[in-house]
């Protein structure tokens, strides 16, 4: 059986030259080529300049004369065998390259119709008038619109591809802010249940105190009761019998008698001391503890669920050269040994401060800043605007844009237009931060009583971020969410 390459080459032997397909009904010319009847004639049809001169050749140019087509029989016997070789050593090669109505291989392609022709299809009537194409030169149009969709859509994937990144980063940033507050939410209430748990203990152990005195002060009024009952029974049994002896015996010590009668005064004692009483009375004071605590546990439970924990570190390309920073940006001590510090525009040359690596542009952020002050050190926590001045003396102050609060040994001040002293109840160690940027509210409270300390209120119109300074050797601070 013959080689599908082998009968692909004779395939290739029996072409037209016209229409490049298979020859269909072959007929020789003059110089001895051979073309299909219909693409010879489709030929002869074509207007020419000098209609005197006799038609050439379309392979060779060689002059023939349009009257002397010879059917070849013979050729159109081979052409036959070969297609039935093609059909045996190519099975199901060829059968979406057949028209299904005619058998012929399809070679051309209507555009009016968007059909795929073969020679005996382009001839019909439907198609004469139709613009018909070979296939390989209507496709190539088509294979360039392709490639322009093609790359809109890849483009557009792309795209796409790039937003599901993008949301699905999101996704995870939501996903962990949820994890925080449930972590949130679960270390509150376990903080409530076991102050609660106490509560509810101390306040049980004073009832069951008060249970006790009470029980203890009616066994004792009782007993006192008991006495008293005794006597006048006695006093009063005496009288009846002095009232029933004779006269003589009746005088006798009379006057006595009477007078111990008569001076005889009831003691009147009370079940419950004025001391229980108002011990009694006072025990509701002793739920104002729990009272405040739930106060403070609603309002710290609102603030974690309603502001985002900074995790933010501090900035080195910022640091003044007496800040020994930590390895992981999260603590600073001041120093009076300069370190090797590169200057650059975003580093503070004069005043001994640094800036924490990102920003924010809006939303509620909060953080920690845990304070550790040798005598006589100070440290400032706060936000700043981007465009601070770095260089030179800093004027510390809201106008500047400069939002901050300076810790000293021994006493705290608010740094707005004038600096304001704070007064107390105790001097914080770790302050916390938190920053509303749409209302524009710079808020200072103390992290471990969460008793607040001091508001700005701003207008933020740029990015602001964390600020923070420190004097004092040994002096040192950290970071926390």
């Amino acid at each position: 059986m013959a080689s599908a390459a082998s009968v692909i080459s004779l395939a290739d032997e029996v072409n037209c030259p016209i229409c490049q397909g298979t020859l269909r009904e072959p007929i020789t010319i003059d110089c001895g080529h051979n073309f299909c009847r219909s693409c010879l004639t489709r030929y002869l049809e074509i207007p020419v300049p000098d209609s005197e001169e006799p038609p050439t050749c379309p392979l060779c140019k060689e002059p023939f004369r349009p009257g002397s087509f010879r059917p070849n029989w013979q050729l159109a016997s081979v052409v036959e065998n070969i297609e039935r070789l093609k059909l045996v050593s190519l099975p199901g090669s060829g059968e979406e390259d057949v028209c299904r109505e005619h058998g012929e291989k399809v070679y051309f392609f209507c555009e009016d119709d968007e059909m795929q022709l073969c020679v005996v299809c382009r001839e019909a009537q439907e198609h004469r008038a139709h613009t018909v194409r070979f296939l390989e030169d209507a496709a190539s149009p088509y294979r360039k619109q392709i490639q322009k969709c093609l790359e809109c859509l890849r483009k557009e994937r792309e795209e796409i591809q790039g937003i599901q990144s993008r949301e699905n980063e999101r996704i995870q940033v939501l996903l962990t802010q949820v994890a925080t507050k449930r972590q949130k939410v679960i270390s509150e209430f376990e903080h409530l249940s076991q102050f609660l748990e106490e509560q509810q203990n101390i306040l049980l152990a004073q009832l069951e105190r008060l249970d006790e005195d009470i029980l203890k002060q009616r066994d004792e009024f009782d007993v006192l009761i008991t006495e008293e009952i005794c006597r006048f029974s006695a006093l009063i049994a005496e009288l009846e019998e002095k009232k029933e002896r004779p006269a003589r015996e009746l005088l006798t010590d009379i006057r006595s008698t009477l007078i111990r009668s008569e001076t005889r005064k009831c003691r009147k004692p009370e079940a419950v001391s004025p001391e229980l009483g108002q011990r009694i009375r006072d025990f509701p004071q002793q739920a104002l503890p729990l009272q405040r605590e739930m106060k403070t546990f609603l309002e710290t439970l609102c603030f974690e669920l309603d502001y985002e924990p900074a995790h933010i570190s501090l900035d080195p390309q910022t640091s003044h050269p007496k800040l020994l920073l930590s390895e992981d940006h999260k603590q600073a001590r001041f120093s009076y040994k300069w370190q090797n510090s590169p200057d650059n525009p975003q580093r503070f040359d004069r005043a001994t401060c640094v800036l924490a690596s990102s920003g924010f542009t809006g939303g509620r952020h909060t953080w920690v800043v845990n304070v550790d002050l040798v005598h006589g050190g100070s440290c400032t926590v706060g936000v700043v605007s981007e465009d601070m001045q770095r260089k030179g003396e800093l004027r510390l102050r809201p106008e500047e844009g400069v939002w901050a609060l300076r810790l000293a040994w021994g006493f705290v001040s608010a740094l707005g237009s004038f600096p304001t002293r704070l007064a107390l109840e105790e001097q914080p160690q770790k302050v916390r931060v938190s920053i509303d940027y749409e209302v524009g509210w710079v808020t200072f409270a103390n992290a471990v009583t969460h008793t607040p300390i001091y508001t700005f209120t701003a207008s933020f119109t740029q990015k602001v971020f964390p600020f923070f300074g420190l004097w004092g050797r040994g002096s040192s601070f950290s970071l926390s969410s």
